[in-house]
């Protein structure tokens, strides 16, 4: 694991951004963190660093948005239940090619491919995150 220390959302989604181009179709990358930590910020940077123009906003209320089948960016915070994840059809699109970014994956735990890579964000004060990859 490697840390990045941020300063500004500005220089977490730069960061992003170059992390995205080490991904490839498929990969899954589990984003930790506390609320306000900066992981939608940080979803935003991959975004870009994929080409992708649409607004990345928070899908808390959505569960997932699907961002031209290339990118598939999910809150699971709001999941009471691995039976609800099922049902709503989240771990689906692990296998479709794009790359899924994953908030609050503890909630879904067992529906998880084997191989995923992680992004730990860390509030260290109001503009400093500490991000570990």
């Amino acid at each position: 694991m490697a840390i990045f220390i941020s300063t500004s959302r500005e220089d977490t989604q730069t960061f992003a951004s170059e992390y995205a181009k080490t991904l490839r179709a498929g990969d899954v990358v589990l984003l930790d963190g506390d609320m306000g930590a900066g992981k939608t910020v940080f979803a935003k940077g991959v975004a870009q660093g994929l080409g992708i123009e649409e607004e990345v906003t928070s899908p808390t209320y959505a569960y997932m948005n699907d961002y031209d089948g290339r990118l598939f960016h999910y809150d699971c915070y709001r999941i009471e239940s691995v039976a609800q994840a099922e049902n709503l059809g989240l771990a689906d699109y692990f296998d479709m090619g794009g790359i899924c970014l994953i908030e609050w994956s503890q909630n879904i735990a067992p529906l998880l491919p084997k191989s995923v890579k992680r992004v730990k964000i860390k509030k260290l004060d109001e503009n400093r995150r500490e991000i570990e990859y």
